[in-house]
Parts: C-alpha cells; sequence; structure tokens
C-alpha cells in the first residue's frame, strides 16, 4: 500500500510537530510551505496525461460507430454548436441527429459516470486507508440492485423506465445509510472496520431479498440483468438528471482532499492535529455514496472503475488526495469513455454491456493489487 506523507499541520496549531520540524509562532514551517507546491508539481503531468486521455477517448468515442464521419465534419460541427459560432460543417441533417443525439450525450454520460465512480473510489479508500475499497462497499449496489428490481418486477410497461433511475437512486442511498446506521450501533462510533462490516452484512441481505424476487419474476429478468451489468445510452434527460447531485458530490470530496491527507496519518493522530475524524468520515462517506448513488440510477452497475483508475493515478502522481481526487475524476471519465467505445464497437453490430469490459479490466487489475498489498491498515 502507498504510504503517505506526514502532512503539515493545521494553521491554529502553530506549535505542533511537522516532519520532526516545530512551528515558529506566528508562521509556518518551511514544511507546511512547500507541501501545496510538491503536490501541484507531482500532479501535473499526470493530471495533463488524464485531460489529454480523456479528450482522445471521447473524440475517438464521437467518430466511431456503425455510421462513419468524417473527423473534420464532426470538429467543425461541434464548434458550430458553441454559442456565437456558426460554421457550415458539411453533415447531413440524419449525420447531425445522430451525433448530437445520440453519440454526444452517451459520451458525455459515460465521462460522467466513470468520473463519478472514480472520484468515489478514491475518497472512500482515503476514508477506510485501503487501496481496495469501492463505491460499492457500503451497500450502494446490493440496496440500488433490490429498488431497481422491484421496480422492474411491480410496475410493468413504459411506466418502470420512469422510475427505475428514481428507484436506483434511493435505494443506493438507503443501503449505504442503512449499513452507516448499523455501523455506528454495533461499533459505538461507526469505526472504518465496523462500518465495513456493516456493509457486508447489509449487502447480503438486500442482495438475498433481490434474489427472493428475481425468482419470483423469471420473466423479467432479462431486463434485470440488462440493469445490473450497466448502460450508458440513455441520452440528455439522463445527462440533466444526474448532473446536479455530480456537481454536489464531486465539489465536496475535492474540497475534503487535505483533510484526507491528514486523515491517512491515523484517527489518533489526526486527530491530535485538530482534525474532527469522525465528522471528515462522515462528510466525505456521505459525498462518496451520494456520488455512487447518482451514477448507479443513470448507469446501472459498472465495477472496477473506483478500484482500477484510483490505483492508476496513486501510482503515478503519489498519494496526496488532493492529487488523487481530481487527477481520478478525469481518468474515470476516460477510462469508461473508452471502455463504452470497446463495448459498442467489438461485436459490431450487437453491443456488449459497459460492465462485461470494466470486468474484463478490472478483474486481472484487481487481482494483481491484491498480490502487490502487503498491508492494509484498518
Amino acid at each position: 500500500m502507498t504510504r503517505l506523507s506526514r502532512p503539515s499541520a493545521p494553521s491554529g496549531d502553530k506549535d505542533a510537530p511537522v516532519g520532526g520540524e516545530i512551528v515558529p509562532p506566528g508562521g509556518r514551517s518551511v514544511a507546511a510551505r512547500r507541501a501545496p507546491r510538491r503536490a501541484a508539481g507531482l500532479g501535473l503531468a499526470p493530471a495533463s496525461a488524464a485531460c489529454f486521455f480523456l479528450l482522445a477517448s471521447m473524440l475517438a468515442a464521437l467518430l466511431a460507430g456503425a455510421a462513419d464521419m468524417a473527423p473534420g465534419k464532426v470538429a467543425l460541427q461541434l464548434l458550430d454548436w458553441l454559442p456565437f459560432v456558426s460554421l457550415d460543417s458539411g453533415l447531413a441533417p440524419v449525420e447531425r441527429a445522430l451525433l448530437f443525439e445520440l453519440r454526444l450525450p452517451r459520451v458525455l454520460l459515460a465521462a460522467i459516470v466513470g468520473g463519478l465512480l472514480a472520484c468515489a473510489g478514491a475518497g472512500y479508500q482515503g476514508v477506510f486507508r485501503n487501496p481496495l475499497a469501492d463505491p460499492y462497499l457500503l451497500g450502494a449496489a446490493a440496496g440500488a440492485g433490490l429498488t431497481t428490481t422491484a421496480a422492474i418486477v411491480f410496475m410493468k410497461g413504459d411506466g418502470s423506465a420512469l422510475v427505475v433511475p428514481v428507484a436506483a437512486f434511493a435505494g443506493a442511498v438507503g443501503g449505504v445509510l442503512l449499513a452507516y446506521a448499523l455501523g455506528n450501533v454495533a461499533g459505538r462510533g461507526g469505526g472504518t472496520a465496523t462500518l465495513v462490516l456493516a456493509g457486508v452484512a447489509v449487502t447480503s441481505f438486500l442482495s438475498a431479498v433481490q434474489t427472493f424476487l428475481q425468482q419470483l419474476n423469471v420473466e423479467e429478468l432479462q431486463r434485470i440483468y440488462s440493469w445490473i451489468l450497466g448502460n450508458v445510452g440513455g441520452g440528455w434527460d439522463q445527462v440533466w438528471l444526474v448532473a446536479p447531485y455530480a456537481l454536489v458530490s464531486v465539489v465536496v470530496l475535492l474540497l475534503y482532499g487535505r483533510l484526507l491527507d491528514v486523515l491517512s496519518v491515523g484517527d489518533d493522530e489526526a486527530a491530535s492535529l485538530g482534525l474532527d475524524v469522525a465528522r471528515v468520515r462522515l462528510v466525505v462517506l456521505l459525498a462518496a455514496s451520494l456520488a455512487t448513488a447518482s451514477a448507479v440510477a443513470v448507469s446501472g452497475l459498472i465495477g472496477f472503475v473506483g478500484i482500477v483508475v484510483p490505483h492508476v493515478v496513486r501510482r503515478l502522481a503519489g498519494g496526496s488526495y488532493r492529487v488523487v481526487l481530481p487527477i481520478s475524476l478525469v481518468g474515470g471519465g476516460a477510462f469508461l469513455v473508452l471502455a463504452d467505445l470497446i463495448a459498442r464497437t467489438v461485436i459490431a453490430p450487437a453491443e456488449l454491456p459497459i460492465g462485461v469490459v470494466t470486468a474484463f479490466v478490472g478483474a486481472p487489475f484487481f487481482v494483481a493489487v491484491l498480490r502487490l498489498t502487503r498491508r492494509v491498515d484498518t
């Protein structure tokens, strides 16, 4: 597991030692002044690479498909879409409709969902100090799976299509809250190990109920598994649905990056530096769970993004969560856009579920991470 360097003391605790150095009264130590610069410097090259990867993946996804379109015409049409810009791209009306009504919202939704899952995964890993933690750790997947199965089973016809995103969102949030409440009751304070065990218990129970509903309604299994395996073809409605929740959760997670760095030294030491450990853990868990629930609501269950991307980012950019969180956000979007591109082209004209593609990549990666991780702090 990547070991994090000890962060600087909060500004209110000016006499606390930082890395063996005494902070002079009325100012910050040299290490504290240089820490932000070091974090920014370490993350510059990986951030640039992640942004380039995202843009390249989105452009490739816009161009690839059953209908071939000239890259130059697509670029001109995208520029024409901007306010106060008027260009003649040469695309036919059918091609413009294909670009803006099918491919563009799908690419944007994949980028949003991938970014949310990767950023949430980094947040969970920071809270639990465990590189194997993922966005579905505390019962979000099981809760969403149960409520979505219930919506599909009990609401026949087209009505279920409108209810499924709401049901998935409510189930994901409910599963996390249930796990957190159970962890607090059982552990008197909700330590990380207790929360994980509570998440396992909640996941087992909710999954059993979901399996029971599936067995009673075999005729709906195809629709249920289609949602479980993931899909990002929901269109503009799904993009606008997830956008406000994505914005709130991502902003909170990014603002708490520095506090996660402090938390990484351990609960006792972080508390001695003046950090409210319980409050930080609760806020990050809620924000990461909101990001997970939002992604699940519009895309189904897409695994391994929250493990693969943050771990790669830590390997390339270091362990500071001020760097890991934003680069994971961009890298996760790029990863899922590329995965969706593979899913809809590898066996064209048929289409693979996107969750199958991420599992092909993520499962071997998970095994590799498990072998490389010699010690996990809980």
